[in-house]
């Protein structure tokens, strides 16, 4: 079988029934704690940085870098509905974070802006275009001041391709069931997820696609934008215990510097 993928699937995908689907990951304070811990000791943020968390989702790691003392945190990303829940998030707990819409490949801000960009949790490599990563990237670099840093959280091909399992499936409370079903093509993943209320029947069946990196492949991605001083550590993993996490469980951390 052959997993047929929409080349636009990124822009609806990521809405409310994704922060069900995927609350093991991006929905639990416990791993992104862990996440921010090991990215706030890669790179030299200062508490007057300002940092753009590109591609952030709900914020989730703004807003733990915000509770951190970290008070300049902008997410930009494409769903309107992570937004509004990541707004309504940093206005209940009175966290400083400005949440913004936009295409990652063409960002509203003016040049040479922010101390920091972080493209986190495999953000990187959604778009089927292969030409899409290069463009954000390129973007990160020029809304990058000279000195900046870029850090990179991306899925570890190496590591994927080594484990990969054609299907899984995970249980959410005592209703909800998501089973994937998933294809190697190339350097891509493509799946088909499919997430089952025991109660109520069929409430999703999509498909999404990722791209895979490996480390010199990234690294001269990286070096392509123009950055210089780049360091990749691999199999990070926030997870503390074993399990099929997708590709949210074996992912390689770049930094890279604009000098």
């Amino acid at each position: 079988m052959t997993i047929h993928v929409d080349p636009d699937w990124w822009k609806t995908l990521f809405d409310d029934v994704y922060l069900v689907t995927d609350a093991r990951s991006v929905c639990s304070p416990e791993v992104t704690e862990t996440e921010v811990e090991v990215f706030s000791r890669l790179i030299p943020i200062g508490r007057s940085h300002q940092i753009l968390d590109l591609c952030g989702g709900h914020g989730r790691h703004a807003l733990e870098l915000s509770r951190r003392g970290f008070a300049h945190c902008t997410v930009l990303d494409y769903s309107r509905c992570l937004l509004r829940r990541g707004a309504a998030a940093a206005a209940r707990h009175r966290l400083s974070v400005a949440f913004v819409n936009g295409d990652a490949r063409n960002i509203a801000f003016p040049r040479s802006c922010f101390d920091h960009v972080m493209v986190l949790g495999n953000s990187l490599g959604y778009i089927p275009d292969p030409q899409a990563d290069a463009e954000i990237l390129a973007e990160a670099y020029r809304v990058l001041k000279d000195g900046g840093w870029l850090l990179l959280d991306v899925a570890d091909g190496a590591s994927i391709r080594k484990r990969f399992s054609p299907n899984a499936w995970h249980e959410i409370g005592g209703d909800v069931v998501v089973c994937r079903q998933r294809e190697q093509q190339g350097d891509v993943i493509c799946a088909r997820e499919m997430v089952i209320s025991k109660e109520s029947g069929l409430i999703r069946d999509r498909t999404y696609c990722m791209r895979l990196y490996q480390p010199p492949a990234l690294a001269a991605a990286a070096t392509r934008a123009g950055f210089s001083r780049t360091t990749i550590h691999t199999d990070f993993s926030p997870h503390l215990g074993e399990g099929d996490y997708g590709c949210m469980n074996h992912r390689m951390i770049i930094t890279a510097q604009k000098t």
